[in-house]
């Protein structure tokens, strides 16, 4: 009996001891980007009456190399974002990304909007930001929402 009971806490413990590594692997991912088409991000936007934070980016980049592997891993970034936003990133040299970049009228890259839950855009920024400046980005966005 005593081993079934020490066998079940110990079941317990490397459960919970996962979950919480899981919960910590996500928080520490930085932002999480939609992973389908940009129809499909307008219509999560839509119903879930949520902005959108999108990235428009080009594969020989170098800010938006940075911007990949410096700014949107950050923790930070991660927990402001992806509670605000849907967030999406776009090659604008491929796929939808050719047409949004051009609706868009994107000059230069990355090209970092904020857009409300049609699609409309609120913010506009090209470049390079660091992840403080980032989220004063997103909080711009936030309250350009809130003004209309």
């Amino acid at each position: 009996m005593k081993r079934g009971v020490t066998t079940l806490l110990g079941m317990l413990f490397m459960s919970l001891s996962v979950l919480s590594f899981a919960q910590n692997r996500a928080d520490a991912e930085g932002i999480q980007f939609f992973e389908g088409t940009w129809d499909e991000a307008l219509q999560k936007a839509a119903a879930e009456n949520k902005p959108i934070f999108l990235d428009v980016y080009a594969s020989w980049c170098a800010p938006c190399k940075l911007l990949k592997n410096n700014t949107f891993p950050d923790v930070e970034v991660g927990r402001y974002f992806n509670n605000q936003y849907i967030n999406v990133s776009l090659d604008g040299e491929k796929g939808d990304g050719v047409q949004v970049a051009h609706d868009l009228n994107v000059q230069a890259y990355p090209s970092l909007f904020i857009l409300n839950s049609s699609g409309e855009p609120l913010v506009y920024f090209a470049g390079f930001l660091k992840s403080g400046d980032f989220i004063e980005l997103g909080k711009a966005g936030i309250e350009q929402l809130n003004k209309k």
